[in-house]
């Protein structure tokens, strides 16, 4: 009971993710600006995607056992239904895909 006790109020709490603003990318990785500034960080994306976030993006980072990893940005609100997906660029290029099988690519439905 005691070891229990002893653990448990001198656990190490987990850190917790922060967010802030990205101010540089390179090929070291991505630099965001917190309370603290989180350099070259590598991204977190799911296989098959990867992107680059644009200067100024609010994006979420998260402490590891071996560094920090930047998570991603936090999404603008789309005019999407549940369940569809849309992958947009910065200049403005769109592909959505919507629940009905359509597939809108710039606007345009195929």
């Amino acid at each position: 009971m005691w070891l229990m006790n002893y653990i448990t109020q001198n656990s190490i709490t987990a850190p917790n993710a922060v967010k802030g603003s990205v101010n540089k990318n390179n090929n070291d990785g991505t630099a965001v600006t917190s309370s603290d500034e989180h350099k070259n960080l590598k991204s977190c994306f799911p296989y098959g995607i990867v992107s680059v976030a644009p200067t100024g993006q609010r994006a979420v980072v998260l402490p590891l056992d071996d560094g920090e990893i930047g998570l991603g940005v936090i999404a603008d609100r789309a005019e999407l239904e549940e369940g569809e997906v849309m992958l947009y660029s910065k200049g403005g290029a769109s592909v959505i895909l919507k629940n009905n099988g359509k597939v809108l690519i710039n606007g345009e439905e195929y």
